[in-house]
């Protein structure tokens, strides 16, 4: 080496011994570089430094110009400060594998008086020469990563897309010892998917089969992180039910390059980060039918578009899948003048609207269109039940199986658990038994492992047999005798306040793609264009309800009621003959004084006056008259000796008190105390009854 450039100015500051392997992988497996880097203190000794630095913060960081190196950048920092005499380092590339930092650096270097030294010679960049060469050096350094990458990425791209490219499988899955993949042998953990697969579905959604394998505390198969290939059982997390549904793997597809890494400039650096989703057109090698799979390729598609639809935050022009609510067509409307997915919008009592809503919010431009969603909603479930209603047997039917095929599969589930778990409680059982029984430390740790064991034998043993969990069952959950009369009375399931509105979304979503909505002004009504599944199309026009025509608007049959009463009958007698027709509020609730007082004067009838009233006499006050009971002027009222009216079936009666005076009443009244007249015909005159429809 040429030690004659090294003066007393450089050692009088501090000589760096820089140390870096590009991975942890060579940080392991190549320890020798490692060991002759931190050699280099020795050579800045023998050069006459005392107590070099050495730098190991960048172990196991690519210089590629991506990653950040907290070494480099203090040791550039101290160069830059006129700390540092010498940098001593393996070789050019190890200081960096990009233009930009070791331009940098060695420019300061040559500033400031700094040499650089590797194993073979010491250079001082304030020469031109000595520049040189270790531009060139890093340039090649450069040149030659770049060169690797590149052959490398294209073995590997050659090599997946004719599927011979080996990595680690998702659990379920195994490489062959000739280079194929298979299902796991384990029957349980092919149970264990198959379950998940089928549940999402059955609920249409990775969160509620969490929740469901949560509740029934059943356990799902992952790989070990330190043994790739042994699995492991634990209670999912979301993560865990998610990679299944979007791998490929379980469809017997072979995929490579799914996830691409992207560069962003933050702080000044570039920076790379990987694991970005990429589109399924853009995936690198993607093999259909390569291997067996636990689903058919046309399921997996059809699970992929169930969580795009699920993501309801990510865009406005796609359908969105049911979550509940109030609202049915809630995430399949369309509006017919911008193109968007019209939002739900919540009001007082229950009350809800569909809106557009996009052009407001981005350019704060008109809402396009909007309505309230009662009469959509009823309009598109009759319009639902009239399709379905001829194959409602064979689908309720259909359904029962189902839920027996999963009642089933969770009892089989926990079964295969229960035999792995006898297993392992047998193998405790061999281990404990072979161990020498005067070796207490040892014999004591085995005893309690094959205890433990036991307890989890137990354990699934008891949920096995506990009643109502998944044990199995001697006659089917659901006869077809009681299946056939729901089918046949399917709109009043439809309608029923214990059918679940997420369930009945989701049938909304499998028969309708989606519904374009607008409303014409002209005629005042809301026009929906059903696109059903099949491809045929169909409209359906409904009027757009008018100020005060809500939901718990009063009926015409009440209404009529009342206003025929009014005037003539005090409100608490109008409410009791309401009450005796079962006739209710807009609301569902029973009538009152001033519930029929209330209806009055929105309807503008005159209130009860007596000064105004016909002398007609009720029946309680003819009784009075007479000096009997109610029932015996209801005798002659029955009887046909005494005429009465009603204004409306269950009012009150009313009789002219001029008859009361005659002789032939009074005796009548007498004979019927003594039961004398049992005649069943009844002369309540209807000439002045209101004919209402229903009743």
């Amino acid at each position: 080496m040429m030690t004659d450039r090294i003066t007393a100015s450089h050692l009088k500051r501090a000589a760096i011994v820089y140390v870096r392997q590009s991975s942890p992988e060579q940080v392991r497996n190549h320890g020798e570089s490692t060991r002759i880097q931190i050699g280099l203190r020795d050579k800045a000794v023998a050069f006459g430094w005392r107590g070099p630095v050495t730098i190991m913060d960048d172990l196991g960081t690519s210089a590629g110009g991506f990653a950040h190196r907290a070494g480099f950048q203090h040791m550039a920092a101290e160069v830059s400060l006129g700390h540092i005499g010498i940098i001593l380092c393996f070789e050019a590339s190890r200081l960096s594998r990009n233009s930009k930092d070791w331009a940098q650096l060695f420019e300061v270097c040559g500033h400031l008086d700094t040499l650089v030294a590797d194993l073979d010679q010491v250079y001082d960049l304030a020469l031109p020469d000595d520049r040189l060469i270790l531009g060139v050096k890093g340039s090649v350094s450069e040149y030659e990563l770049s060169l690797f990458r590149q052959r490398s990425q294209a073995a590997i791209v050659a090599k997946a897309q004719r599927g011979a490219l080996t990595f680690t499988l998702p659990a379920g899955l195994s490489w062959t010892p000739e280079g194929q993949i298979e299902l796991h042998p384990d029957r349980r953990v092919q149970q264990a998917i198959r379950m998940v697969l089928d549940k999402l579905s059955e609920f249409g959604s990775v969160r509620q089969v969490l929740m469901w394998l949560r509740d029934e505390r059943v356990p799902l198969p992952t790989l070990e992180r330190e043994r790739p290939r042994a699995i492991t059982w634990r209670l999912p997390t979301y993560r865990m039910v998610l990679s299944m549904v979007r791998s490929p793997f379980y469809a017997g597809a072979y995929a490579f390059g799914r996830r691409e890494s992207r560069t962003r400039v933050v702080d000044g650096r570039a920076t790379r980060t990987s694991g970005h989703h990429k589109p399924m057109a853009r995936w690198t090698a993607l093999i259909r039918d390569h291997h067996p799979g636990y689903i058919s390729w046309e399921q997996f598609e059809r699970n992929q578009r169930l969580l795009e639809e699920n993501t309801h935050m990510k865009g406005t022009m796609a359908r969105k899948a049911g979550r509940g609510g109030q609202c049915l067509l809630a995430g399949l409307l369309r509006c017919a003048r911008c193109g968007h997915m019209l939002h739900v919008m919540y009001g007082r009592r229950g009350y809800a609207r569909y809106e557009c809503r996009q052009a407001n919010r981005a350019e704060a431009a008109p809402r396009c269109i909007g309505f309230s969603a009662r009469r959509p909603d009823e309009t598109v479930s009759a319009e639902i039940l009239m399709v379905v209603q001829g194959r409602a047997l064979a689908a309720a039917i259909e359904a029962g199986d189902l839920a027996e095929q999963h009642h089933h599969a969770q009892h089989r589930a926990l079964a295969l658990e229960l035999e792995q778990a006898t297993y392992h409680a047998t193998l405790a059982a061999r281990r404990y038994e072979a161990v020498d029984p005067d070796n207490r430390l040892v014999a004591a740790e085995l005893e309690a492992r094959w205890n433990a064991a036991l307890q989890r034998v137990a354990e699934l043993e008891g949920r096995l047999t506990t009643p109502g969990r998944v044990a199995p069952r001697s006659v089917p959950a659901v006869d077809r005798d009681t299946l056939e009369s729901l089918a046949t009375d399917l709109p009043r399931i439809w309608d029923a306040p214990s059918s679940e509105m997420r369930l009945k979304q989701r049938i909304a979503r499998l028969l309708i793609h989606e519904i374009i909505a607008n409303t014409d002004d002209d005629t005042r009504e809301i026009v929906l264009v059903l696109h059903w599944a099949g491809g045929r199309h169909s409209e359906v026009r409904m009027p757009r309800p008018k100020a005060g025509d809500h939901r718990h608007r009063t009926g015409p049959d009440a209404e009529g009621v009342v206003r025929r009463m009014a005037g003539a009958w005090p409100d608490h007698d109008i409410a009791a003959s309401l009450n005796r027709l079962r006739l209710r509020t807009g609301a569902g609730n029973t009538w009152t004084a001033s519930r029929v007082n209330s209806l009055r004067q929105r309807l503008r009838l005159v209130d009860y006056d007596e000064t105004r009233a016909t002398p007609l006499l009720t029946l309680n006050q003819a009784a009075d008259r007479l000096g009997v009971g109610s029932w015996v002027v209801r005798g002659l009222i029955t009887c046909g000796l005494l005429e009465a009216t009603q204004v409306v079936p269950c009012a009150p009666c009313q009789i002219d008190p001029a008859m009361l005076d005659t002789d032939a009443i009074r005796t009548a009244a007498k004979e019927v105390v003594q039961g004398r007249h049992r005649r069943p015909r009844s002369r309540i005159s209807d000439v002045h009854t209101l004919e209402i429809p229903g009743i």
